[in-house]
């Protein structure tokens, strides 16, 4: 029988417990006290330690078996430091880390290897955590050869299994990881943590690389390994929805502490520190249904402070619209105030003030944050300065936008005015042409009727000239000699009858 047969006939079956299972049911996996992991940073030649960015700084926590840790919190409050520590892939520099009882703060390599097989990590880039040179049976198999372990059936058949238990084809065994989306390199990595079957996997961001559609898939596919195998979980996620749907307890981190501590449902229905507030007014509620309904969004005003050089006392009394001068000075511990709900704050929200003597804010308090109302009734906030003076801006931008809005219609209504009065003058000049023209040919019509007319009477006085010459002569042919005597007759009668016998020629 192979070793991972001997250990599965060993311990009991793991039961997954329910969230609202009592703790004593449970025994506690992982315990961590004042775990502290401090970055030295050096200058000058003999490189001596100037500073230090305190990543983590001093944390308390438990994980008990079988269940899910959820760790969320801003960019750089140390979450990833905290997972890498407890998996002592970073020694820590202060603390202690207890794994079944045992402590493993200050074990060698050597020692660690044999809790490897209990212990694995799921890394936040599934691009860089698969070595492009090895297939994927090469990658998967690693854990195999590295603890010097013979499944039953053989390792590429084992391999080809765990492949089909994250939802992949037996067939990519000899492929490489350029060959696979990042949903599938993130499947791959999953598998060769859970090669070994371990009892704790700490997951660092499992799902924020892929995109939506793949994460609820590796979400759902963690849930159903977590029951069908046992496992343990510490989650690290941004995404406040992914963590409240795996999760069975949730730890908020602040500037490398945890600020609250409690299950999911009493920090998702009713936060006690006021950061957690901020967090969870954040957070967007996907129902079309409560579209326009009122909900209040806290914004925090500045940054969050440096690592290096972190706030005295309460280290968000800067951005804390709650914060006394009490917050200012004294560092408040991590307190159970409600049953499995715990919290480090002096003025806790939903709960009995802790410090009820220290009532004056903290000039830095007044402006610490901003309550934006959104939905159709919305809670009017105390306005501030800077608020009252953009408001006043923007109706004045406003105000300026209407009359440059009536200044354009105006412009566009005389531009259409002159185009009209342009288009009526265009007609008249038009109208006044064509009536010129029918003036012209009409005046034409009359001078050709002149013409011809003119040309008719030339025609008719050319064709009566050869008459006259033809009656002038015909006297002279058809006179009769008996009647008169051109001896006897005078000149002068002699012309006139002349003349008037042309006159009657010419009246015919």
């Amino acid at each position: 029988m192979s070793e991972t047969k001997k250990a599965d006939a060993t311990e009991p079956a793991a039961k997954v417990p329910h969230q609202g299972s009592a703790p004593e049911e449970r025994d506690v996996l992982l315990k961590v006290q004042g775990l502290t992991k401090h970055f030295p940073i050096k200058k000058g030649i003999l490189q001596r330690q100037v500073a230090a960015v305190k990543a983590v700084d001093g944390i308390d926590f438990e994980v008990r078996r079988g269940e899910t840790l959820g760790v969320v919190g801003e960019s750089g409050c140390g979450k990833s430091t905290m997972g890498r520590v407890i998996t002592r892939l970073q020694d820590p520099t202060g603390g202690t880390i207890e794994f079944e009882g045992k402590d493993i703060t200050r074990l060698s390599t050597a020692g660690m290897r044999p809790l490897r097989r209990d212990i694995q990590m799921i890394f936040q880039d599934p691009y860089g955590s698969l070595n492009p040179r090895h297939t994927i049976g090469s990658i998967v198999s690693a854990p195999f050869r590295l603890q010097g372990v013979e499944p039953e059936g053989g390792v590429k058949k084992e391999v080809q299994r765990l492949l089909e238990l994250v939802g992949l084809s037996p067939e990519h065994f000899n492929r490489y990881p350029h060959e696979f989306s990042g949903g599938q390199r993130q499947r791959i990595g999953i598998a060769r943590a859970l090669a070994l079957k371990p009892k704790l996997v700490v997951a660092d961001e499992p799902v924020s690389a892929l995109d939506v559609s793949i994460q609820a898939q590796v979400v759902n596919l963690m849930d159903d390994l977590q029951s069908e195998l046992g496992l343990t979980y510490v989650i690290i996620a941004h995404d406040l929805s992914v963590v409240r749907h795996v999760s069975d307890r949730i730890a908020v981190m602040y500037l490398g502490k945890i600020v609250e501590l409690a299950d999911r449902t009493s920090l998702y229905e009713a936060p006690m520190h006021p950061y957690t507030k901020a967090l969870m007014s954040a957070v967007p509620v996907p129902d079309p249904k409560r579209r326009g309904a009122k909900s209040e969004r806290i914004l925090l005003k500045g940054d969050v402070p440096s690592p290096i050089s972190p706030p005295s006392g309460c280290r968000f009394h800067t951005r804390c619209w709650k914060a006394t001068e009490i917050c200012r000075t004294t560092e408040p511990p991590l307190l159970e105030l409600k049953p499995g709900q715990q919290v480090a704050c002096h003025h806790p929200e939903n709960a009995e003030d802790q410090a009820p003597q220290d009532t004056v804010l903290l000039s830095a308090a007044r402006e610490a944050i901003e309550v934006v109302s959104v939905g159709e009734t919305p809670q009017t906030p105390a306005k501030t300065a800077d608020v009252a003076v953009a408001e006043k801006t923007a109706e004045k931008t406003a105000e300026k936008a209407v009359e440059e809005t009536v200044a354009e219609k105006a412009a566009e209504k005389a531009v259409e005015e002159t185009v009209a009065e342009k288009a009526a003058e265009k007609a008249v000049e038009k109208a006044v042409a064509e009536k010129t023209v029918e003036k012209a040919v009409a005046e034409k019509a009359v001078a050709a009727e002149t013409v011809e007319k003119a040309a008719v009477a030339e025609t008719v006085a050319e064709s009566a000239e050869p008459a006259d010459a033809d009656t002038a002569d015909e006297p002279a042919a058809v006179a009769d000699p008996a009647v008169a005597d051109p001896v006897d007759e005078d000149p002068a009668a002699e012309s006139a009858e002349a003349e008037s016998g042309r006159q009657e020629s010419t009246d015919k």
